[in-house]
């Protein structure tokens, strides 16, 4: 059976998911498999919100 990716939240602007990331970086969290787990969903999120703020412009 295929695995569904978790609900997504309301859309969080770019900056923020990109705020979150950098915290996430520079906390050294990609060192514990929860905080690479959270950086990939970060992405994710992060990947959606470009395609948003590219959509609203055109």
């Amino acid at each position: 059976m295929p695995t569904t990716p978790a609900s997504p939240r309301a859309a969080r602007s770019l900056a923020v998911v990109n705020q979150e990331i950098r915290g996430l970086l520079e906390a050294g969290g990609l060192v514990s498999p929860e905080g690479r787990r959270r950086y990939q969903e970060l992405l994710v999120e992060w990947a959606a919100a470009v395609r948003g703020d590219v959509a609203e412009a055109a």
